[in-house]
């Protein structure tokens, strides 16, 4: 955002000397600014010589990534009365589900919400019920959750046209036609959410691998999203708008480039209920994923250890066991230790196994041909010691979102809080999916963008709604850099052999991520941890 934009959003002429001065408070936010793993891998990608190995450490199963999958599955080994299981965390702990703390106030660094599962995610219902997140009654209709965790009202609303509006769908202002096409559109997902394929799957559900494999379904991966809405004659710019929001959301890529089955999947797939939170409720936390990652590492008992693999391979007699090369990075001076185990369960994203494992070719998986493309991610957390003032119309909500691109709007860390007054401080997690220009384009901007580049384009949404009066509000601020955030559902996604390849795997090597599926949501991690578990238990 360049200064004439901030100062036109700060309310014309008549503030600009106001707007100026405050512009130019914000302009001098020194961020904290973290890349995960990006120190790592260069170190890697420059030739870094890593010392002889300090350490070898025995264990009968390590798991390489402590991310939803690999919790998941410590978490389900835990559960059958593996102890011998040693985690090695990875460049960040947690992974997609870490998050931080300004004092006693925690935030997201990346997913902040899960919805409620819907009948065919019984892992991620067994998951909650003994986590204490589901109360009672986990396998039910309408489980009962803890009353915590169900998403507060005012849950969403949206800035359009400058004024804000509960949901996330404009309607204010939208005229009769447009509204009609809206509910042509939620009238299809309904008819989509019940459809079965001649194998009597139903279409869309989760785990994705069980949805129906009716070859009627196959076009739907051929196109995208967008292409697919233009067949069914949706012309509505805020039905657009809204989907392709959603899109970037969920997959951190435009409408016009996910596969036309993926965007279907996102809205048809689930249908949670709860006994005590209406349909399509929302599970949530101050610091987002971070509560469910620290309830699965303590429910497993997994003794986690810091370090990236860089090498993992079969070993012993007949290749019956496995090795793990780990390293940390301390200040650029590397360390390394190895691990020796029984069974390995790689829970590293794709990209980053496909350069770990060795000879992973073996496997069916080509790096070159089957890895996915990857979105890349911005996430800003600002400390506010002051909550700015609001635009009427419609009050502050856990979600708000800004009818623009590529901000994906803020979340606010205290709304769940029950408090008789609102809190001296809070939280805004803004977040931006660059999907407006290429994930290599975006990688690199990441890479060369000063810090002051770094707070405009992750403050803007938030300049949209509050302009010059929300820079006297801010303390602190914190930006995650995620270069390579989720794997994107492209069209073809769901024909990946090397994909289908790794999800069968059995052996000293097991593989388990959100990845295999070919997109990043929690219930895709779980079920591959889970089923990796089961594998490795045998």
């Amino acid at each position: 955002m360049d200064r004439r934009t901030f100062l036109a959003l700060a309310g014309g002429a008549g503030a600009a000397a106001a707007s100026a001065g405050l512009f130019r408070q914000w302009l001098e936010m020194t961020p904290a600014v973290h890349s995960p793993g990006r120190a790592e891998g260069h170190f890697l990608r420059e030739g870094g010589a890593l010392p002889a190995p300090g350490q070898v450490i025995e264990t009968d199963i390590v798991i390489l990534g402590s991310g939803i999958a690999g919790l998941s599955a410590a978490w389900k080994l835990g559960r059958e009365g593996q102890r011998k299981v040693l985690m090695i965390d990875g460049p960040q702990p947690f992974g997609n589900a870490a998050g931080g703390h300004f004092g006693e106030l925690a935030y997201p660094t990346g997913g902040y919400y899960l919805p409620l599962p819907s009948p065919e995610s019984v892992h991620v219902r067994d998951i909650l019920f003994d986590l204490g997140i589901i109360a009672r009654d986990p396998y039910g209709e309408k489980p009962y959750y803890d009353e915590r965790v169900i998403l507060h009202g005012p849950a969403e609303r949206v800035l359009f046209n400058g004024r804000w509006q509960e949901g996330l769908i404009p309607t204010d202002g939208v005229s009769a036609q447009e509204r009609a096409e809206h509910a042509r559109f939620f009238a299809e997902v309904e008819r989509l959410r019940t459809l079965r394929g001649s194998d009597g799957q139903r279409a869309f559900v989760f785990p994705s691998v069980s949805s129906s494999r009716d070859p009627a379904f196959d076009p739907l991966d051929r196109i995208t999203f967008k292409a697919w809405l233009d067949q069914q004659g949706y012309r509505s710019p805020t039905l657009l708008w809204y989907l392709n929001y959603c899109c970037r959301d969920d997959y951190g890529t435009r409408y016009d480039q996910v596969s036309a089955w993926a965007g279907l999947h996102y809205f048809a797939s689930r249908g949670g209920q709860a006994a005590n939170a209406g349909n399509g409720a929302w599970l949530t936390w101050p610091g987002g994923m971070q509560a469910v990652a620290d309830k699965l590492a303590a429910a497993s008992g997994v003794r986690r250890r810091p370090g990236s693999a860089v090498s993992l391979k079969r070993s012993g007699a007949g290749g019956v066991g496995v090795e793990a090369l780990c390293f940390t990075l301390d200040g650029g001076v590397a360390r390394s230790y190895l691990v020796r185990a029984r069974k390995a369960i790689c829970a590293m994203p794709l990209y980053v196994a496909a350069r770990v494992v060795e000879d992973i070719g073996a496997y069916g998986f080509d790096p070159k041909r089957h890895t996915p493309s990857y979105a890349p991610w911005l996430v800003a957390n600002f400390l506010m010691k002051d909550f700015p003032r609001e635009l009427p119309h419609a009050p502050l909500a856990w979600d708000n979102v800004v009818c623009q691109e590529p901000g994906l709007g803020y979340v606010v860390s205290t709304h769940q809080d029950i408090r008789v007054t609102p809190p001296g401080k809070t939280v805004f997690s803004a977040y931006v999916a660059l999907s407006d220009r290429t994930p290599a384009a975006a990688r690199k901007w990441m890479m060369s963008a000063s810090g002051a580049e770094l707070v405009a384009l992750a403050g803007a949404d938030l300049a949209s709604a509050y302009g010059w009066k929300f820079a006297a509000c801010v303390e602190r601020v914190e930006i995650t850099l995620r270069g390579h955030a989720m794997a994107a559902p492209l069209p073809g996604f769901r024909s990946n052999a090397g994909l289908a390849a790794l999800r069968e795997a059995d052996g000293p090597i097991v593989f388990a991520h959100a990845d295999l599926s070919g997109f990043s949501v929690f219930e895709e991690a779980a079920w591959w941890g889970v089923q990796a578990a089961l594998k490795v238990l045998k």
